[in-house]
């Protein structure tokens, strides 16, 4: 029926897969619908910020109905999901978790609401609010975040990082939904910017695209874990592009302004600048070869 090249093949693919230390065949695994959750958080969006992706036939009801409706929706789509993503044993768990998360999307609108003022006021390009809301990949990013962190809170599995992951597979930003971020943070650009699971953010930060808050290389791999493995940022800090600043133990103080493409593991005091010294360029005569 099939040819030998073909049968080898297969051969050595099903003999992969019964050695494989995760499930790769046979009785389909519980596991959330990834489009579910992404709809999920496009319903989220048009909840928070109706006027810019809400339905318009929805908005003719007074606001209140509008928001209740969507809020309905969601918990009973979110405990579907929730109920894949928990063992089978715990799935019942899957109603009052949704209805926790429900119940902080109030917090988390303001919150964002916080992050649109931080991003209209840090940035002179930006000609309206309006202009954020539909088209910067920073807000987006924080927006995923979010809802992304508040199921992280509640130890609800996967369902967080398939967020943050379509968050960064958007905008190349990475925040993973572990981290605790403080109002009114500002994320410019953004592209390549990566923030540690176990990263602290304090209020009114600036990050550039290329920032790293990360970890050091962990000898042990998981058995390392758990343990804060990411810096810490204060208050009103600025960390501009290209900037790495790695280790559990780092913390950089309130007011401090980390100049591009340093590489620190070691803390900054409060009200401190870091500069990097301007590499000296070299000019040379560039010689034409003669035809």
């Amino acid at each position: 029926m099939y040819e030998e090249h073909i049968r080898a093949a297969a051969r050595f693919m099903a003999e992969n897969m019964q050695r494989s230390p995760v499930p790769m065949y046979g009785k389909g695994l519980r596991l959330p619908d990834k489009g579910a959750v992404i709809g999920l958080l496009k319903e989220i969006r048009r909840l928070v910020f109706p006027a810019y992706y809400g339905d318009p036939e929805l908005m003719t009801l007074p606001v209140e109905d509008y928001t209740a409706l969507l809020l309905e929706r969601i918990e009973g789509q979110l405990a579907r999901q929730i109920a894949l993503a928990l063992p089978e044993e715990q799935e019942q768990r899957a109603s009052v978790l949704a209805r926790e998360v429900v119940e902080a999307l109030p917090g988390v609108q303001r919150l964002l609401l916080t992050d649109l003022d931080a991003t209209f006021e840090s940035d002179p390009a930006a000609a309206s609010k309006e202009e954020i809301l539909f088209a910067y990949p920073g807000l987006f990013a924080i927006f995923v975040y979010r809802v992304a962190h508040e199921l992280y809170l509640r130890q609800i599995p996967m369902i967080p990082r398939i967020m943050s992951e379509y968050a960064h597979s958007r905008t190349g930003i990475d925040i993973h939904p572990g981290a605790q971020i403080g109002a009114h943070f500002f994320i410019d650009h953004g592209t390549g910017i990566v923030v540690g699971e176990t990263t602290v953010i304090g209020e009114n930060v600036k990050l550039y695209q290329g920032v790293t808050l990360g970890a050091l290389s962990p000898r042990k791999g998981h058995a390392s874990l758990p343990g804060k493995r990411h810096p810490t940022v204060g208050s009103d800090v600025t960390i501009y592009s290209g900037a790495s600043i790695l280790g559990g133990e780092t913390t950089i103080g309130d007011h401090a302004v980390v100049g591009g493409n340093a590489f620190l593991t070691d803390s900054v005091a409060e009200d401190t600048q870091v500069v990097i010294r301007t590499p000296e360029p070299i000019y040379r005569e560039r010689r034409h070869r003669e035809k």
